[in-house]
């Protein structure tokens, strides 16, 4: 009987929402439905997303704006085949795109606004993609696609390309106004606009943002700060259009670097005096560096101003139908940048503050038998457990890149073909200056101080830091790279019947780079007549005795790209809601910047990475239920390995690898909309091939057959929602990261151990007002990504260095439509 009486009251339930929805979709229902979505990303034109034979996932402004991501990065996780690290903060991130590995950034997808680079390279040192990148309410819409066709279409870029499409105006009169705050100190404020100055004719769209907040991780500062504006005009005329547009980027990020951890096995926990949710070596009371230079004058740095693009982008796209079938499409844009780049990098994990001034040098001390440590900010002698050796590297870089993407298109009864020619020209001059500080090992860490007690202060090597600087601008770079690529590409569609089409393409790439880099040689201040106290010359301290100072020897290398990529795939369409299809392609990354630094003497050494790809997918795509299951392969040769360590110094290693995985996404409305679920996941085995050598140290290592690096085997995220009422929903998140090895060796003290992360949030619309509150990390998970590929774990201790996920954290904004 109680059985008989729950089912009665849940089928009562049901009918009654059937009866209340079944007119109407939520207002703030989370997906359009696929079934009709047209694509153009991947795509020689437009292309409704079942007839794609391409492995493609698309959200719209709604869908974004229902996600709320925190950054680009925390988007693309919804993206299947995407392996994202989110915890660097809302810049900085690595992405790696079906289990290829790298020593991070955006290496192997390109980053694109409107079709168009971001930046011709998306993994330049210390220049992420998502740098010079910010997601706003001027974004209409996002394509990500995996593989497939994005070596036809763009350079680089065989893991994929990631196509933020910009809003533009139409006849209706139409705006976005959010504001947003938050837990962390979070004041934003986004505007959108757009409309017809003349009807049917003239468009405009305006939009930006302005954001400053305090940062989930406690910095003392204002963490993040500045915003950006974009605008564009389109004028439409009988056979065609012109668009110009302008965008504005000045934004400071704070960029977070590894913490201390305690682990045992799979079970992470805080280091003591730091909390692994919210601390960081990045702190108000470290921020800020003023030293004297071998060559004169002095260096500052503020370390406030974290990673500080200034971007300032013009372009132009114009489309002209010729007649006879025949039209022609460019597309053009200048990008400026100038970046100060600064981070504070452990070098290394924290050590007992006894065996740090007492131990060997071999053993990593300074072979102190009397030591003293004491406070900077006063002086005050203290006796910390741990100390910490912090890298503050700063970078200067000036970026600039011209590309001009002209096509012809012929459309003929059963298809058509589309001939390209693509140039790009950029060039990137970079500047560092890095110097050691030594701090407590705490989140909110203190500069020290270490003498020698038993000299006096006016002795030859009384004290090893200057002002909490243990060495002095050690590593000084200057080098440029400058790239002009050159490319020619095919691509042709043609419907063998109604439901079953051939796609076939090619590009040849014909580009060239070149650059340089300075030498440098050592010097001190002990001659200087400079002072460390106003009274006592720099060879009281040892802080100085290693400072790199530029030479006048340069270091000027040249590499040539001759290169085919191509693709053949082919779409069947069942019916209107099934689709199956097939791709191979085969395309290449260049060398990156890192790899030429390391090899500028010899670059025979180096080669474009080839991939070969193959892939199959099943769509099903209704206007209740989507879902599209993708089996894929992949095998890559000459993959570089380019880590920058604390010593300014890097890999050089090269390997080749396998992947076979399958990625998974769908959507589901169900009980007339009631309950919505979004679902991505990837599962694939990548593993090192033929990876042997040896190490800078002369040893052997063999690592063939082991896991590629810092990949998960098996990653997803889960998204229910509820709609409560046609005004009010409710959603939960979980995304799940799998087991990886932080190094190549596979080593059971590298292990970096899977995590859950749960978010929830809810909105309410009140006509064309929305109010809405998202929670990230809602139960303060310890994840970890990258660990930390300068430092692995301790000899001897459970004591890991790794990049946590954020912690908990709560934003709550309201948004009006007109």
């Amino acid at each position: 009987m109680k059985n008989k009486s729950i089912f009665l009251i849940a089928a009562t339930a049901t009918l009654y929402f059937n009866n209340v929805y079944a007119q109407e979709t939520p207002q703030d229902s989370a997906k359009v439905s696929s079934i009709d979505q047209i694509v153009i990303t991947g795509n020689s034109n437009p292309k409704k997303k079942i007839e794609s034979s391409t492995a493609i996932s698309t959200f719209s402004a709604k869908e974004i704006q229902k996600q709320n991501p925190i950054s680009a990065a925390a988007l693309l996780q919804r993206v299947p085949g995407f392996a994202v690290e989110t915890s660097g903060g809302e810049v900085g991130n690595n992405l790696f795109a079906r289990g290829i590995p790298s020593a991070g950034a955006y290496e192997f997808v390109q980053v694109q606004e409107d079709g168009l680079p971001v930046f011709e390279d998306g993994a330049l040192q210390f220049a992420n993609a998502d740098n010079f990148f910010r997601v706003d309410n001027t974004v209409g819409r996002l394509e990500a696609l995996r593989g497939g066709s994005g070596s036809i279409y763009a350079n680089n870029s065989p893991g994929g390309l990631i196509n933020f499409i910009t809003k533009e105006g139409t006849n209706d009169f139409k705006g976005t106004a959010k504001i947003e705050t938050s837990t962390y100190g979070l004041m934003r404020t986004d505007l959108n606009v757009g409309g017809a100055l003349v009807k049917d004719q003239l468009f405009f769209n305006i939009g930006g943002f302005y954001r400053t907040d305090d940062g989930i991780r406690k910095t003392g500062f204002k963490a993040n700060n500045g915003g950006q504006i974009r605008m564009n005009l389109k004028y439409v005329f009988d056979k065609g259009y012109v668009k110009v547009y302008y965008k504005k980027l000045d934004d400071r990020n704070t960029f977070y670097l590894p913490i201390p951890l305690i682990q045992d096995g799979n079970n992470l926990k805080e280091f003591p005096g730091f909390d692994p949710n919210y601390g960081t070596y990045s702190y108000r009371a470290i921020s800020q560096l003023n030293i004297p230079q071998a060559g004169g004058g002095f260096f500052n740095r503020n370390l406030e101003d974290g990673i500080h693009p200034k971007v300032d982008v013009v372009g132009a796209e114009f489309k002209y139908d010729l007649g006879n079938n025949f039209s022609v499409l460019n597309k053009t844009r200048y990008t400026n940048i100038n970046m100060n780049y600064t981070g504070i990098f452990p070098a290394g994990a924290p050590k007992l503050a006894s065996n740090f001034a007492k131990d060997d040098p071999k053993d990593g001390g300074l072979g102190m038998s009397n030591y003293q440590y004491s406070l900077v900010s006063n002086g005050t002698a203290v006796n910390p457990q741990y100390v910490q050796k912090l890298g503050f590297w700063a970078i200067d870089k000036q970026m600039n890149n011209f590309v001009n993407d002209l096509q012809l298109n012929y459309k003929f009864d059963k298809g058509n073909v589309t001939a390209g020619f693509y140039k790009s020209s950029w060039k990137s001059h970079q500047y560092w200056n890095w110097s050691n500080i030594l701090t407590t090992a705490t989140d909110r860490p203190q500069l020290l101080n270490l003498v020698n007690p038993s000299l006096n202060p006016s002795d030859v090597g009384y004290s090893k830091t200057y002002n909490g600087v243990m060495d002095m601008s050690f590593l000084i770079r200057d080098s440029q790279i400058q790239g002009s690529l050159n490319d020619l590409y095919l691509n042709l569609d043609y419907n063998i019947t109604d439901a079953w089409s051939f796609n076939g393409g090619m590009r040849y790439s014909r580009d060239f780079y070149k650059g340089y880099g300075v030498n440098t040689t050592t010097a001190n201040l002990n001659n200087s007549g400079l002072t460390v106290d106003g009274t006592n010359g720099f060879s009281t301290t040892t802080a100085d005795d290693n400072m790199a100072v530029l030479g006048n020897k340069y270091t000027y290398w040249y590499y040539d790209v001759n290169k085919v990529s191509y693709t053949l795939a082919s779409n069947y369409k069942i019916n209107r809601e099934n689709a199956v299809y097939a791709r191979f392609s085969n395309g290449f990354r260049s060398p990156n910047e890192e790899a030429y630094y390391n090899n500028m003497s010899d670059l025979s050494q180096i080669k474009p990475v080839q991939t070969n790809q193959l892939e199959v997918g099943y769509k099903y795509y209704s206007r209740t239920f989507d879902i599209a299951v993708i089996p894929f392969y992949s095998t890559l040769k000459n993959l570089s390995f380019t880590d920058v360590f604390s010593d300014g110094t890097s890999e050089n290693k090269f390997a080749n690898t396998t992947n076979f995985g399958v990625e998974i996404e769908g959507y589901t409305r169900l009980f007339n909309n009631i309950l919505e679920v979004a679902f991505n996941g990837t599962i694939q085995n990548p593993k090192y091939k033929d990876f042997t050598g040896r190490n800078k140290d002369g040893s052997t290592f063999d690592y063939d057959g082991n896991l590629v690096r810092r990949i998960p085997k098996f990653y997803f995220n889960i998204s229910p929602a509820v709609n409560i009422t046609k005004e009010w929903r409710a959603y939960v998140s979980m995304n799940y990261y799998g087991k990886r090895y932080q190094n190549e060796g596979n080593t059971d003290d590298n292990i970096l151990p899977s995590f859950t992360e749960f978010g929830a949030g809810m909105s309410y619309q009140l006509g064309k007002i929305r109010f809405a509150v998202d929670g990230t990390n809602i139960f303060n998970t310890i994840g970890i990504t990258e660990g930390d590929p300068r430092s692995q774990t301790v000899t001897g201790t459970n004591i890991r260095m790794a990049r946590p996920i954020m912690g908990a954290a709560a934003r709550a904004s309201v948004t009006l439509d007109f």
